[in-house]
């Protein structure tokens, strides 16, 4: 039987995903971008991988926590095959309540966790007094724990796909033709290619900090992730920006950001600013991932529109991409087909 051949577009994180799970299946895979592994959104620092609410549970709240789930053997057999640490870790995370009725959702939240969840993981209220010093300031004196939550950091991960892509015999190259199945995850200008509002750019603004947590929980607050990475760096971030003139500019946005993570965190205080990071994310329409047939490339397929989650869902996107490229086996969710991103979708 001869090989199947599969060339992906785009070497973001759901590329990468796609040709990795398509890799080690023995297909023939290129990776194909002229800006290098990792060069558009996938690129910036953050990498948090954190759970929907687990309530009002749908089918794509049940996608995204069976790839939280399986995140770790996931990530761990990208870096055995390629040698390269993604910077994974189940850390956790903790997110303060911030008053009476938020305490009450939260507590009705952890007995949607115990059942969705399956007892894979749990979601918690706690005293903040429990967490110990690297706690956020909360104001009601309670912090939501999940055990599902986890983090890589984005560049490495990159890099250790394309590395375990290349361990299985495939390419990653800056130019290439098309061969076999083709899958377009280009990212936001893949998004305005298609046209017709299927999608849009976001731009996000976060920082790097660098202050030594890397075995602290992730932290979370309204529109703020404070990571601790590996490395013994923090991420900060971010912004949603749907006005702006400078994708690349990074600006007072950021600073208000900062702002607010060394008010709820302040252990950051006095932490050096490493780096300031602006790029821009893809939004479809629907406000989910775009995976399967292409809309407008006939015989030709999409993973795109990852935007804020991109990261927590590639490695099932991956899988269940790689069932329908190389054994026809259509296993996506309802609301992450192209069509619910389609003007009368």
């Amino acid at each position: 039987m001869a090989m199947a051949e599969v060339t992906v577009r785009g070497a973001g994180v759901f590329g990468l995903a796609v040709g990795w799970a398509c890799a080690r299946r023995g297909a023939s895979v290129t990776v194909v971008d002229p800006a290098g592994v990792g060069a558009g959104a996938s690129g910036g620092p953050v990498g948090a991988l954190a759970p929907h609410a687990p309530e009002n549970w749908t089918e794509a709240k049940a996608f995204q926590f069976e790839s939280l789930s399986m995140a770790g053997d996931w990530w761990g057999a990208v870096q055995a095959a390629g040698g390269v640490d993604p910077g994974f870790a189940r850390c956790g995370r903790l997110q303060p309540v911030a008053d009476a009725a938020a305490l009450e959702r939260s507590r009705a939240r952890a007995e949607g966790a115990a059942a969705h969840w399956g007892g894979r993981a749990t979601w918690e209220v706690i005293a903040a007094s429990e967490a110990g010093p690297w706690a956020p300031v909360s104001p009601s004196g309670w912090l939501v724990r999940d055990t599902l939550t986890a983090r890589v950091q984005p560049r490495r991960a990159c890099a250790a796909l394309a590395a375990a892509i290349r361990a299985e015999g495939g390419r990653v190259e800056a130019e290439a033709p098309d061969r076999g199945q083709v899958v377009h995850a280009t990212g936001a200008a893949g998004l305005a290619e298609i046209g017709g509002g299927f999608g849009r750019a976001v731009k996000g603004q976060a920082a790097v900090l660098g202050l030594d947590a890397r075995d602290q929980p992730l932290v979370m607050g309204e529109g703020l992730f404070v990571v601790p990475h590996v490395d013994g760096t923090v991420a900060v971030g971010s912004t949603a920006e749907t006005d702006f003139d400078d994708p690349a500019a990074t600006d007072a946005q950021l600073d208000a950001v900062i702002a607010r993570a060394l008010e709820a965190m302040p252990l950051l205080a006095g932490a050096r600013i490493v780096e300031r990071w602006a790029g821009l994310r893809p939004r479809a329409r629907s406000r989910a991932p775009v995976l399967g047939a292409h809309p407008t490339r006939p015989g030709q397929f999409i993973a795109n529109g990852g935007f804020k989650i991109g990261f927590g869902v590639a490695p099932l996107a991956g899988e269940v991409m790689a069932d329908l490229l190389l054994e026809g086996h259509d296993r996506i969710p309802q609301g992450f087909r192209p069509e619910a991103s389609l003007p009368n979708g």
